[in-house]
This record gives C-alpha cells, sequence and structure tokens, in this order.
C-alpha cells in the first residue's frame, strides 16, 4: 500500500482545521498509509534566511521516497493530473513525501532536493488551510484512481 508523507512547518491550532485534516486522513486509509508530520516554526531567529535554513535541515531530516515540494512558483495541474502524478510516481515508489514550508518559504537546499514543484494555484493560502487543502486532492486523487464516484 502507498504510503504518504505530508511534512509541514507548523501545527493546527483551529478545531475546524483538525478536525477536516483528521476526515481527509480517516477517508484516505482506504487507499493509502497518511502520516502528518508537524515540525517546528522558527520564528526567533535574526533573519528570514536563517529562519528557512533551519527550517528547511527539520524538512530534509523528514523527506521519506519521492519528493513533492508544494510551491506556488511549482507546475499547476487539475484533479485528474494530480491522480495521474500519483498513479505514476506510486508504480516505482512505496512512498511520496508532499512538504508544505514554513511562512517565508523554504531553502533553496530543500527545493534542490525536490524531485518536483507542485502548485496548486497562484494564489497564497495560510499554511493551515492549504494542508486541508492538499489532503483533499490527494482523496480526491485516489477516487479517479480507483473509478470512485466523488470527483465531478
Amino acid at each position: 500500500m502507498l504510503k504518504i508523507n505530508i511534512v509541514c512547518v507548523g501545527n493546527l491550532k483551529d478545531k475546524f482545521f483538525i478536525e477536516a485534516s483528521e476526515e481527509y486522513t480517516k477517508r484516505l486509509s482506504r487507499f493509502c498509509n497518511v502520516s502528518i508530520n508537524e515540525l517546528k516554526e522558527f520564528t526567533n531567529l535574526s533573519s528570514v534566511e536563517q529562519i528557512k535554513k533551519s527550517e528547511g535541515e527539520e524538512i530534509i531530516k523528514n523527506i521519506k521516497g519521492y519528493f513533492i515540494l508544494c510551491d506556488v512558483k511549482g507546475e499547476e495541474c487539475s484533479s485528474e493530473g494530480l491522480a495521474e502524478k500519483i498513479e505514476r510516481i506510486s508504480q516505482t515508489n512505496d512512498q511520496i513525501t508532499f512538504v508544505i514550508g514554513g511562512s517565508y518559504g523554504v531553502s533553496n537546499e530543500v527545493k534542490n532536493k525536490a524531485n518536483e514543484l507542485l502548485s496548486v494555484s497562484k494564489m497564497t493560502f495560510p499554511h493551515r488551510l492549504f494542508r486541508v487543502m492538499l489532503l483533499e486532492q490527494i482523496y480526491r486523487a485516489e477516487t479517479i484512481i480507483n473509478g470512485i464516484k466523488y470527483h465531478k
């Protein structure tokens, strides 16, 4: 069974984001094993570059398998495109790690280690909301792959 790792800087605090995240994680459990690894936000360092470097070191420690970095400058794809991507990757990899960086983005070292950069929109979203959106899109992709009526 495919393992999907979501590595994200920061944690969920609002009950509605927590509940939504838990719901999509539960729904996904019939298709794949999902783990969410929340990393510490570094807010007390003297520069943005130091923050990105420190967060990046933690991100890199948690990458397993095929690495997709969620980045506004990444390739945009449709829900069907994400389904095709996940299906293609799962043919040669048993794990996919999606990374959601911190509020300042990620270091170049993290970007350089990514197998792909993925964007869901040119718009900017709060990281906590984006986590739920990513989980929903992965769930949607799995229903497309498995021929289950959900995607319209």
